[in-house]
């Protein structure tokens, strides 16, 4: 299944005459200044990517921040501009924002509020007072050019965190227009949501959704409790759904997955074969590889699993020379204090295994902090023999699954954290890893590099049919089917007599 085949027809006959408007603080495509001309950046990947061929089928509107410095230059006034641009089929509404907003909206109050706290890492919290301020006044901004696109037969998609308050203010614009939410990190339990001091106005704004999805039952049910807790709500655990404010929201799981066809293609590409010969002639890397890609984040694990690979390196001395493990880590959030210094601990701890452990001709950790092609990660992927990917915690994790998919030669092995979102469905046939438990996770790297071949063949098929199974599309129709089941449900009962 690919994004412009099925799927995109599957969303444009589900939602039929009604229009779809996406919310998202990322845009799909971008207009940059290079070297005195515009030029146009389109999605390299993720959810944009993903959602781009549905929209292009589907029509409607996209409104997301204009991020790009020629953004509005080639816009109307209303901020409109029509994409693709060899043959555009829907359109892009971008909200503008000041550096100012940017600062304390995206990396203030959504990454150093919300983003802590729905980790379960409150203490890097900083609950800034002008970071809500700006965060309220963004929402605002979107919930604005929102109202602006949509009619009461449109259907309102926002995404994720950056829009929690949006809802709520939409609604009250457009009371009839079909409001949905897909959240792409983990929700806590109430313990831990209370410590946001804002926590009442974010269940507000999400509570003004006729549907809100989550990567796990789990979190879903924690949502549910935590909706308990606010004036004024009745939670139907029988049809996991909240009546609010006259309203009701269906709380549903919707595990995001990747576009496996895709990942499998570029796996099995001439470029990533020769990316490959070419990486392991520069590096000096043993004959069994590991792998981990992510970025600089602090709750992604990184300095727990290097202390569980140097712990592995003492005690089993015959892997080294044998195997090395290639960390891809991308810069995050630099500006805020917690990710610089994540930075440079990861940097000084890969050096000093490195001087512990080295030889002139085998280097244990190899770091990669550039900007790798496509192809590049892919054959990271392909090549190792086992991916960890172990974060402190994490809503789902798609690198587990990207890894998974780019598995089209002899077969790895996935090293998986309990703590990850992932872990619901694809725990049974990955080695399991508590991130903190240093000699556990030292004996599950053993314990992965010595599975026979026939043990690591049928778990990776096995989880290979899982990930093509749930790809991003099966994942987007799920929703659109899930919207046209509560509507269909809506008109049942309108038209039903009340009961006295």
């Amino acid at each position: 299944m690919t994004g412009d085949g099925p799927t995109a027809e599957t969303v444009s006959s589900l939602l039929g005459d009604r229009e779809l408007i996406v919310a998202s603080n990322r845009q799909p495509y971008s207009h940059e200044r290079e070297n005195g001309e515009v030029v146009v950046n389109r999605p390299a990947g993720g959810l944009t990517s993903a959602l781009d061929p549905v929209m292009q089928s589907a029509g409607g509107t996209w409104v997301a921040w204009g991020s790009g410095d020629a953004d509005f230059d080639v816009a109307d006034e209303d901020g409109r501009v029509g994409v693709p641009p060899e043959s555009p089929t829907y359109d892009i509404r971008r909200v503008e924002l000041t550096d100012e907003q940017v600062e304390g909206y995206y990396y203030g109050y959504s990454n150093q509020v919300l983003w802590p706290i729905c980790h379960i890492d409150p203490a890097k919290m900083n609950a800034d007072t002008a970071f809500w301020e700006h965060y309220q006044r963004a929402n605002r901004a979107f919930a604005d050019a929102i109202a602006d696109e949509t009619t009461e037969e449109s259907v309102v998609w926002f995404q994720d965190y950056h829009l929690g308050l949006a809802p709520r203010m939409v609604r009250e614009e457009r009371p009839d227009a079909f409001c949905m939410q897909f959240w792409h990190i983990t929700w806590p339990s109430w313990d831990a949501f209370q410590a946001c001091p804002h926590y009442e106005q974010l269940l507000d704004g999400l509570l003004a959704n006729d549907l809100v999805g989550f990567h796990t039952e789990r979190y879903c049910q924690n949502f549910l409790d935590c909706a308990a807790m606010l004036s004024g709500t009745r939670v139907d655990r029988a049809t996991r759904s909240v009546v609010y404010e006259g309203g009701r929201t269906f709380v549903r799981p919707f595990p995001l997955g990747i576009d496996a066809d895709n990942r499998q293609e570029l796996a099995d590409s001439a470029e990533t074969t020769a990316f490959w010969e070419s990486f392991r002639r520069e590096h000096d890397v043993g004959e069994t590889v590991a792998v981990g890609v992510e970025r600089l984040d602090y709750t992604k694990g990184i300095p727990e699993r290097l202390t569980a690979l140097e712990r592995f390196w003492e005690r089993h001395p015959e892997w080294r020379g044998e195997f090395t493990y290639v960390q891809k880590a991308s810069e995050s959030r630099s500006q805020i204090d917690a990710y610089g210094e994540l930075q440079a601990e990861v940097e000084s701890e890969i050096e000093r295994i490195n001087e512990r452990f080295g030889t002139d001709d085998w280097t244990p950790v190899v770091y990669l902090n550039e900007h790798l092609p496509k192809e590049g990660l892919a054959a990271l992927y392909r090549e190792a023999d086992l991916g960890i990917v172990s974060p402190r915690r994490d809503g789902m994790n798609l690198v587990a699954k990207e890894f998974v998919a780019s598995q089209v030669d002899e077969p790895g092995v996935l090293l998986l954290s309990e703590l990850t979102g992932a872990s619901e469905e694809l725990g049974d046939e990955a080695v399991t890893v508590h991130p903190h438990h240093t000699n556990e996770f030292v004996d599950a790297i053993e314990r992965a590099l010595s599975l026979p071949e026939s043990e690591r063949e049928r778990r990776m098929h096995d989880l290979r049919k899982q990930v093509h199974s749930n790809d991003v599309y099966a994942w987007m129709n799920a929703q659109f089917r899930t919207i046209e089941a509560i509507r269909r449900g809506r008109e049942v009962a309108a038209k039903s007599p009340q009961r006295r």
